[in-house]
């Protein structure tokens, strides 16, 4: 190729990658649905994009590498002390009977089907044995299921991704070796492909606890210093034996998130913006390598292969997994019904297939067009099915907001009983033993000490978090918190008071952005009212007729038995919520409620909408939650 068709052709794979991801945010669809197409598409329209052309040689081990630093990202997402109990049992389950029962029923399917020999269709049942985090993860915040089943899906998409990829490494080296040298030098080949991948995450492990935690690297270095890691502990272990890299990578990812010493929510945002890129660049690239030709008498048998993942191999694995556990049959019956393909099953095929037609094994062709069906079908099938059946069976998440409260002082303690007691399902955090010994008395969900810190990426998908609120006394620390997790990419909306005017802090007062409640109601004269008798109460929002007897009781007074605001009665007269912001949140709500401030509104579906300097609240029936005037409370 000319130096001007490598320029193009490279070129045209970013543009595309990043177009169709950027595209697919836009129409809130998953990245993979529209970077398949783009790349089938580019491939068949010019060679440019060819990448066997582009890199030659090179690009197989550069895939393998690729796929390497994907699985170290999607490791340091799984921290081992937080999975427990039955959710640990399901996940272990799934992953080793998924994969002992699910290469050998596709590949005793894909034999007759495809027209493969025995061998090429033991290496596709393998290779379809991955799920993988780059498409289980965008599926799942469609379908929002609960807690564990996100938790359980999330950490088999992870692992399987690596014990497929070695299982299919190790079955193409034995498929191999056994044309070459027989049977006993085959399975000495498994054991050592095994040994040398564990080998290689220890050390890698160990190298990074010596750089990232004894050395104290600062924040850019430490970045280069992972991915020299990673990428030098998987080359390392793919040169003794092809693909053990995969599981070197997640060895080591997981390992950095289950270790206390490794702050990883400070690691995770380069890994975050080059795993987008590099997922994209492979499958334009990937998809490219497949032509219309090579699909024409693959279609109809991969569709009735998709048959048989779906209808038979993944429910089976999912009955016998979840057999003797707490999980009822409805999470059972979704975890049964999700099992999307991605982008590992897309690169061990490319590079299998490659390898089994140079050694001349019938049938080997078809392996990658097939698994490229195997892919659109399966993510296309569990796009349209998961969200209705989740919803049907009853395992989504509520509608209502989970607000993560960020302070301990009193008033946020009182304000955040009040939200509960509306409805959204409050979870709080605190830094000072005494805060958080005060959320605790209040009956409040106190969330783990690590989980501010990835509250807008991923502890937010984990935990289904739907905003943060930073209420802390020091506006500092508000304005630098509310800029950092508002860099997070699962689109959480990150609040905070707004400071003072003419405050004396380093920060705060410079930085821009939507602050919280109506122009001058600031988090100290919050406090300073709340401290001077004021107290947050719900009454019915305009329209909505008032619950029968619902008082609401403060954390302080709970054991006393004060109540922290009159019962919720019907408006009479309220203001509209159009208008200016300040002007609707102060203007009365309910009879006789002269002074009070409105500070939230709460919808009957229990979402939950701030009032912020920029915005007023909605109109709509529901609750609001009401700041009293000064000794009224």
């Amino acid at each position: 190729m000319t130096s001007e068709e490598i320029l193009t052709g490279v070129g045209l794979i970013a543009v595309l990658a990043v177009g169709a991801q950027i595209a697919a945010s836009r129409l809130r669809l998953p990245a993979i649905v529209l970077l398949l197409p783009a790349g089938f598409a580019a491939g068949a329209l010019t060679d440019d994009v060819d990448p066997g052309r582009l890199l030659g040689p090179a690009f197989p081990p550069l895939v393998s590498l690729a796929v390497a630093v994907i699985l170290y990202e999607a490791g340091l997402g799984l921290d081992l002390r937080r999975l427990t109990g039955d959710t640990r049992r399901a996940v272990i389950r799934l992953i080793w009977l998924g994969a002992l029962l699910t290469p050998v029923l596709a590949g005793l399917a894909a034999a007759p089907l495809l027209g493969m020999s025995a061998a090429a269709a033991a290496v596709l049942g393998v290779v379809l044995v991955v799920s993988g985090p780059t498409v289980v993860g965008p599926l799942l915040a469609f379908v929002r299921p609960n807690e564990r089943l996100q938790r359980i899906l999330v950490w088999e998409g992870s692992v399987i991704d690596a014990v497929g990829g070695i299982l299919g490494a190790l079955l193409f080296h034995a498929v191999t070796t056994d044309t070459h040298h027989g049977p006993v030098r085959a399975v000495l080949g498994l054991l050592a492909g095994t040994g040398v991948g564990l080998a290689g995450g220890a050390a890698g492990a160990a190298l990074l606890w010596l750089l990232l935690h004894r050395m104290r690297l600062d924040e850019v270095l430490a970045a280069a210093a992972q991915l020299a890691v990673v990428v030098g502990v998987a080359a390392g272990c793919d040169a003794v034996r092809e693909d053990t890299g995969l599981i070197a990578a997640i060895t080591m990812g997981i390992a950095v998130a289950t270790r206390p010493e490794f702050d990883v929510p400070a690691l995770r945002p380069f890994f975050e913006t080059l795993v987008s890129l590099t997922v994209g660049l492979l499958f334009v690239s990937l998809s490219a390598t497949v032509t219309p030709a090579s699909l024409r008498h693959v279609v109809l048998p991969a569709l009735v292969l998709v048959a048989v993942l779906v209808l038979v191999a993944r429910p089976l694995v999912a009955a016998l997994a979840t057999v003797r556990t707490s999980l009822p049959r409805a999470e059972r019956a979704f975890l049964g019904a999700l099992a999307p393909r991605g982008i590992v099953a897309a690169s061990t095929a490319s590079t299998f297939s490659a390898g089994l037609v140079a050694d001349g094994v019938d049938g080997a062709r078809k392996i990658l067009p097939a698994t490229f069906v195997v892919i659109v079908a399966t993510v296309l099938l569990y796009g349209l099915s998961a969200v209705p059946l989740a919803r049907r069976l009853g395992v989504t998440r509520p509608a209502r907001s989970r607000p993560l409260l960020v302070g301990g002082e009193p008033w946020v303690v009182d304000l955040a009983v009040t939200l509960r007691a509306a409805g959204p399902d409050v979870l709080m955090w605190a830094g000072g033993a005494a805060e958080r010994e005060r959320i605790a008395r209040a009956g409040l969900a106190l969330a783990p000490g690590e989980l501010l810190a990835s509250a807008a990426g991923t502890g937010a998908e984990l935990e289904g978090i739907t905003e943060v609120y930073l209420l802390t006394a020091e506006d500092d620390f508000n304005a630098l918190a509310g800029a950092l997790l508002a860099g997070g990419d699962r689109g959480v909306p990150v609040y905070r008071p707004q400071p003072p005017a003419g405050g004396e802090g380093v920060v705060a007062p410079f930085m821009a952005g939507e602050s919280l409640f109506a122009t001058g109601l600031t988090g100290a004269e919050v406090a300073r009212r709340h401290a001077a008798g004021a107290r947050f109460a719900l009454r019915a929002a305009p329209g909505t007729e008032a619950p029968a007897g619902a008082a609401v009781k403060s954390a302080a007074g709970a054991a006393a038995g004060a109540p922290v605001g009159a019962e919720a009665e019907a408006p009479a007269g309220a203001a509209g919520a159009a208008g200016a912001a300040e002007a609707a949140a102060e203007a009365p709500v309910g009879a006789g409620d002269a002074g009070d401030l409105v500070l939230f509104h709460v919808t009957a579906t229990g979402r939950l909408v701030p009032v912020t300097t920029a915005s007023a609240p909605p109109a709509g029936a529901g609750q609001v939650v009401l700041l009293t005037a000064e000794g009224r409370g």
